[in-house]
């Protein structure tokens, strides 16, 4: 049988771009960028090196695994999320696996079949657990520190600068601390901190939410700002308390992005 090489790697980044974004749905607050087209593309081209005489053996087991544990660091990034998403990745490889030999001869097209019926299963997954929320990958650079954060698109949040006028993106203490080493108690005390004059930039935001009428809040201008990987303006606030614990974000957006 003749197997061409160009068509196998097409397939394959096909199967490999759905598989990832959708392990990094059903993991939460995801949203694919040129990172996911890079990471399927690697995917591609072990599957094609797969069929090159002498590196037959890239196709056992161990580099599989080599690959996609590559693949789940290019698409998600160096942070803690990425494990979690990459035994998603691992989990859903394996089922395609299956899904292909239930419906017939495990060859290219009906991996590739199988993984459209698998990512369209995972995203009425995604759709229900999500009950209508939004989120947005947010990553946060200021000298050379930086952040990946999962953001809640609030509707509710109308929080701006009252000096420029643009929205502002509330993080919570745990990225505060990594970006600034500010402390939750500094936090807390937002006009000393401030006064001390430890944090050059920094300045103060008025907010008001539930049970908190009035209150002030550190903010920055940071060096860079991306939302689903798109350069934004908007001013950075930081929460002295952790944002949606075990609900998956760490980030408050208001209603417009």
């Amino acid at each position: 049988m003749d197997v061409y090489l160009d068509l196998v790697m097409l397939l394959n980044f096909f199967v490999h771009f759905l598989l990832l974004l959708a392990a990094g749905w059903l993991s939460g607050g995801y949203h694919f960028s040129w990172r996911t087209f890079l990471a399927a593309g690697l995917g591609s081209v072990h599957a094609g090196l797969c069929l090159v005489p002498g590196l037959y053996f890239l196709g056992n087991r161990l580099w599989r695994f080599v690959c996609l544990a590559a693949m789940a660091f290019i698409a998600f990034g160096f942070h803690k999320k990425t494990i979690f998403r990459s035994i998603f990745l691992l989990l859903l490889s394996m089922t395609l696996s299956v899904i292909a030999h239930i419906i017939g001869k495990a060859d290219d097209f009906a991996i590739l079949l199988s993984s459209v019926v698998l990512f369209g299963l995972c995203y009425m997954a995604f759709c229900d657990h999500r009950e209508g929320q939004e989120y947005a990958t947010v990553h946060v650079c200021h000298k050379e520190k930086s952040v990946v954060l999962t953001a809640l698109v609030d509707t509710g949040n109308m929080l701006r600068d009252p000096v420029t006028g643009h929205p502002v993106l509330v993080v919570d203490s745990l990225a505060a601390n990594k970006l600034l080493d500010l402390t939750e108690e500094e936090l807390m005390h937002p006009i000393e901190t401030i006064s001390r004059g430890k944090y050059p930039g920094l300045r103060l935001i008025p907010y008001c939410s539930v049970g908190q009428p009035a209150g002030l809040l550190l903010c920055l201008r940071v060096d860079g700002l991306r939302i689903n990987g798109k350069i934004s303006n908007q001013i950075v606030a930081f929460a002295p308390q952790r944002i949606g614990m075990g609900d998956g974000y760490e980030a408050l957006l208001g209603g417009v992005i």
